[in-house]
């Protein structure tokens, strides 16, 4: 998707009503009150549903002069965001992470507000398979996201342990939930799961391309991203990498996977749509 060099344009006046309601609803959530953690929960929750309807309309270009599929880096870094707390969601059914919620919390204020900015403009389907390949590589996002969360989680456990903490030592007020090695276990199906779907994305990518370019940033990101991951996976198979090694090598990789579409449609929707407009 090419943009033109025009300002982004902000989100139909309903979709900015929305986004105004799930911003105060996610920073209600990151509020350090210990007396309002029924009512943070339920404030990241309401955010969450509304993030939700306001990725349909994003997405969908619903009340645009031109109705269609909207994307960019801002709508893929929120769907992101969203994928990741719909992950919390589940898993803070077992365990109340108090400062996971919180941290979450500002992330998805965070996505939401640069959505309403950036919404994105329309693309144009040239293939029966690009819907597909879009959804694998969200999912590829979504997945990375929530092992790069786990990772964090693990890193700050073993400083605990290092400390001289418990095995079980609460994050932030609220109980961990899991032990070490769970924690480690879940991190890796993640990134077992999204290397999978990148692996995934990546050839319905080439399949999808008359001529494969290396000088599309794209596609030379997402490769340098599968290598890397695919070193952590055999490495820790083969040299049972654990702890702060392994998540050096996800943060590395996530990274060089966040720099594939967001960061090079960052580049392409923001700096250089400015310079051409200054």
């Amino acid at each position: 998707m090419i943009l033109s060099s025009a300002s982004p344009t902000l989100a139909p006046g309903g979709g900015l009503l929305l986004a105004g309601v799930a911003l105060l609803l996610y920073l209600l959530a990151a509020l350090p009150l210990s007396a309002l953690q029924r009512f943070s929960a339920a404030a990241l929750m309401g955010g969450w549903a509304l993030h939700a309807v306001l990725l349909v309309i994003d997405i969908a270009g619903i009340g645009l002069p031109q109705p269609g599929a909207r994307l960019g880096f801002a709508p893929v870094l929120s769907i992101t965001v969203w994928l990741v707390i719909a992950v919390y969601v589940v898993e803070s059914r077992f365990a109340p992470l108090l400062t996971v919620r919180r941290g979450l919390a500002v992330a998805g204020a965070l996505a939401v507000g640069v959505m309403a900015a950036f919404p994105g403009e329309p693309k144009a389907i040239t293939s029966a398979l690009a819907p597909i390949h879009f959804v694998l590589g969200v999912s590829a996002y979504g997945l990375f996201g929530a092992a790069v969360l786990h990772a964090l989680m693990l890193d700050a456990a073993e400083r605990r342990l290092r400390a001289g903490g418990p095995r079980l030592q609460p994050l932030g007020s609220g109980a961990m939930g899991m032990p070490l090695l769970q924690l480690e276990r879940v991190t890796f199906h993640f990134v077992e799961a999204g290397f999978a779907v990148l692996t995934a994305t990546l050839v319905l990518g080439v399949a999808n391309t008359v001529q494969w370019r290396w000088t599309d940033h794209k596609a030379v990101f997402s490769l340098l991203a599968w290598t890397v991951f695919a070193a952590l996976l055999l490495g820790r198979h083969l040299r049972g990498w654990r702890g702060r090694r392994a998540t050096r090598w996800l943060y590395a990789g996530a990274l060089l996977l966040l720099l594939a579409y967001a960061g090079s449609r960052f580049v392409v929707e923001v700096l250089l749509a400015r310079g051409a407009g200054a």
